[in-house]
Formats: structure tokens, C-alpha cells, sequence
């Protein structure tokens, strides 16, 4: 299909992309007098205003794969980082994934209850939806557990050495 320039209100296009699945929403455009399945290929907003001032959309086949970023939530408590004081720290916001437009799952879940402070969750650890494959390199860190030099140096039972340019002073 050529390139086809349309206008759509902004509030109908806030009410069909405020659903779970935002903007990797399936809608269906209707163009004269024609009707089309379509994602959103690219949005633009107002650097101030915030509201959206372009959209480019992207016609689909149901049946065809196509590559889209689906955001990445964490769950659980990882209670066995937070008593060592350390922090997880989600690496990616979004992970690319290839899959049918009826198959786009809303978020991508990972459960960090069980991670220690030595643990990284990678790519190829998610467990994804059937029909979901995910794009990027498994050994990519998705999660990983970021640790203050104070609480390291507590777990090590060590003083720290004195910082860069500090000399040691000796008792006389």
C-alpha cells in the first residue's frame, strides 16, 4: 500500500492507545471507506507540551510476524539483594520481540524474588509467551543488582584503603 497522509483526533487516538497494550495496539483505520489493520511504526510529541503531534502507522497482516518493543515490568520483592543493601536495577526499559500482532503480549513479567546479589537475569532467562520469540542477544542483562561500595566493603569485613591521593599518616 502507498503512503496515505490522514488525520485522527487526538482524543480518539489517547482512548485507543490508553488500553494495556498502548502502543502496540492492533487498530483498525478506516480510510476511504476501507479498512486496515495497523500498529504505530513511530510518535512524535511536543518537546514541552508533551502532546502528540505525529504518528506514523504501519498496516499489518494478523498473520505475519512483525517486530515490536514491549515494556518490561518487575515483580516480587528481591528480598535477599534489599538485606545486603543493594538495588535492582532493570538494564532495558523494553525488550524487542518478534511475534503475530494478535500474539503481542501487553509487558514482558519478570518475577525478581529470588535474586542474590550475585545474579544477573539475561535475555534468554525470560520465559516469554508461546509464538514470542525475542529478538536481541540472549546473554544481553536485562536485570542486575547494583551494590553501594559501603555495603561491599561490610560484606568483605574489610576497611576500605584509602582513597586515590590520600597518603597514610604514621604516629610519632
Amino acid at each position: 500500500m502507498a503512503p496515505v497522509s490522514l488525520s485522527v483526533a487526538r482524543r480518539d487516538l489517547r482512548v485507543a492507545l490508553s488500553g494495556p497494550a498502548g502502543t502496540n495496539t492492533v487498530l483498525a483505520l478506516n480510510v476511504d471507506g476501507s479498512t486496515f489493520n495497523a500498529v504505530i511504526k513511530d510518535m512524535q510529541r511536543h518537546p514541552v507540551r508533551r502532546t502528540v503531534s505525529h504518528v506514523d502507522f504501519i498496516q499489518v497482516n494478523l498473520n505475519e510476524e512483525i517486530t515490536v518493543n514491549v515494556p518490561v515490568h518487575l515483580t516480587g520483592n528481591a528480598k535477599a539483594v534489599l538485606s545486603a543493601g543493594g538495588l535492582v536495577d532493570p538494564a532495558v526499559d523494553t525488550i524487542e520481540v518478534r511475534t503475530t500482532p494478535a500474539n503481542i503480549p501487553n509487558e514482558v513479567l519478570i518475577d525478581i524474588s529470588e535474586m542474590t546479589t550475585e545474579t544477573v537475569i539475561r535475555l534468554g532467562d525470560i520465559k516469554l509467551p508461546a509464538g514470542v520469540t525475542a529478538t536481541g542477544d540472549a546473554d544481553m542483562p536485562v536485570v542486575t543488582v547494583l551494590m553501594s561500595r559501603a555495603s561491599v566493603e561490610s560484606a568483605a569485613g574489610g576497611e576500605a584503603a584509602p582513597a586515590d591521593g590520600a597518603a597514610a599518616t604514621s604516629a610519632e
